[in-house]
């Protein structure tokens, strides 16, 4: 993921996706360059809540963040306006 974000993701913010059990990712899209890791424990602007299995296959371009959104597959707490911001980090990310 970080290649996708690079040194200006764009965000402003901070971003944690939670996936459960296998921890979660904290993107710091206010520093300089951004950083991404590991977000266990750390506040963020915005943290989305998502299986694994689905974040793949939103970076795999197989599922729409916001047809998962609609569907309770990912939950969205704090900033959305950041969460709007994802679709560009997760197309860069698709090469």
């Amino acid at each position: 993921m970080g290649p996708a974000i690079g040194d200006n993701s764009g965000l402003g913010g901070t971003l944690k996706f939670d996936f459960g059990e296998p921890g979660s990712v904290l993107i710091d899209g206010k520093s300089t360059p951004n950083t991404v890791t590991d977000g266990d424990g750390k506040a963020a602007d915005c943290t989305i809540s998502v299986a694994l299995s689905d974040f793949e296959k939103m970076v795999k371009g197989e599922l729409d963040g916001t047809s998962a959104f609609m569907q309770g597959k990912l939950r969205v707490a704090g900033d959305m306006g950041l969460a709007m911001k994802l679709g560009p980090i997760l197309a860069k990310a698709r090469g």
